[in-house]
C-alpha cells in the first residue's frame, strides 16, 4: 500500500479539502457550511487544515476552527475520513490539542454510525468524552415570549462588577464546561475566564445586563450578543440566593428581546443536554433544537 502523507494546506490548496469524495454525513456541513466562505472569513486557514493523502487522493481531512483574529485555532469541527486509522494518524500527526466539536442532527442517534466512527477515532488519539450539549435556533416565526415583568436590568460597565456575578452564578452550575473549570482554577479565576470568553464575541459590551428584583436584590446577569455568524445567547445565569423561583427564564426571555430590538431575526443558543432545567426555559420560550454537539478534549 503506498504511503500515506498527512500535511497541512499550502495557500491556494483549498480544492484539496472541497475535493474530499465522499458525501457529508455529519459535521458542520450537513448543515450548510462551506468551507471556503469560512476561509474567506479567515475562521478557516490553511495552516489549520490537514490532509491526508494516499496516491495524491485525500482520504482524510481535518479542518479546526477559530475567531479571524484568534492567533491559535479554539476546536477541531470538520473530520472526515474513508479509513479511520487515516483519520487516526492525521489527528496524531497535527499539533493543535484543542476540543473536537462533532455537529450532528438531533436524530442522529436513529443512524450513529457515522458520528460513533469518528468518536471512536478521537478516543483513540486520547479524546476523551466532555459533554454533549443541544443547539437551539429560535426564529421570529416562533413567536417572541412576552417578558414576564418580575425583574428590572440594567447596564454595568464595570468589569469587575461582573466578574463577581460570575463567580456568584458559577456555584453550583449544571454546564459541564464551568465545573470543570473550577476543578482546576477558583472561583475567581474561572469568573475572569468567563468574563474574557464573553468579551471574545463581536457582540457590544453595553448589551449586557444584570438583572434586580424590584427590592434590588441582584438576581443574576443575561448576555445577549453575537458570534461571528449570527446572534446568540451568550450567557444566562441566576446567583444562588435566588434560585427556585424560575428567574432563569425571565433572563431568557429579556436577552431574546433584546436582541431583536437590536435587529435579530434569528437567534442561537446552547445548554448542556444533562442541565435539564435550562433546557425546559429553552421549550417554554420558543426555542426549538436544531442540532446536537459532541464535544471530546485532551
Amino acid at each position: 500500500m503506498t504511503d500515506l502523507v498527512i500535511r497541512a494546506l499550502a495557500e491556494g490548496e483549498e480544492h484539496l479539502f472541497t475535493g474530499y469524495a465522499q458525501p457529508d454525513v455529519v459535521g458542520f456541513a450537513v448543515f450548510g457550511r462551506k468551507y471556503g466562505d469560512y476561509v474567506a472569513k479567515n475562521e478557516y486557514r490553511p495552516e489549520w487544515t490537514w490532509v491526508a493523502l494516499r496516491d495524491d487522493r485525500v482520504v482524510a481531512r481535518a479542518a479546526w476552527w477559530g475567531g479571524p483574529d484568534d492567533p491559535s485555532p479554539m476546536t477541531l469541527d470538520w473530520f472526515d475520513f474513508e479509513d479511520p486509522s487515516a483519520g487516526e494518524a492525521l489527528l496524531k500527526a497535527a499539533p493543535f490539542r484543542v476540543e473536537y466539536c462533532l455537529a450532528l442532527p438531533p436524530s442522529w442517534r436513529d443512524a450513529p454510525e457515522p458520528a460513533q466512527a469518528r468518536i471512536d477515532v478521537a478516543t483513540r488519539v486520547g479524546m476523551k468524552p466532555v459533554v454533549e450539549r443541544l443547539r437551539y435556533t429560535w426564529t421570529l416565526a416562533d413567536g417572541l415570549p412576552e417578558r414576564p415583568g418580575r425583574l428590572e436590568f440594567r447596564s454595568e460597565p464595570d468589569d469587575s462588577v461582573i466578574v463577581s456575578v460570575l463567580a456568584e452564578v458559577q456555584r453550583g452550575s449544571l454546564d459541564a464546561h464551568k465545573v470543570a473549570d473550577l476543578e482546576r482554577m477558583s472561583p475567581l479565576e474561572a469568573a475572569r475566564s468567563e468574563l474574557e470568553d464573553l468579551k471574545w464575541f463581536p457582540g457590544p459590551r453595553e448589551w449586557w445586563k444584570l438583572a434586580y428584583t424590584r427590592d434590588g436584590e441582584l438576581v443574576g446577569i443575561t448576555v445577549p450578543t453575537r458570534n461571528y455568524a449570527s446572534p446568540v445567547v451568550g450567557f444566562v445565569g441566576v446567583v444562588p440566593g435566588q434560585r427556585g423561583h424560575g428567574y432563569a427564564y425571565d433572563l431568557l426571555v429579556e436577552c431574546t428581546h433584546l436582541l431583536v430590538e437590536a435587529g435579530a431575526t434569528e437567534i442561537q443558543a446552547d445548554t448542556d443536554v444533562s442541565n435539564f432545567p435550562m433546557a425546559a426555559n429553552f421549550k417554554r420560550a420558543g426555542y426549538p433544537i436544531t442540532q446536537e454537539r459532541v464535544f471530546l478534549g485532551f
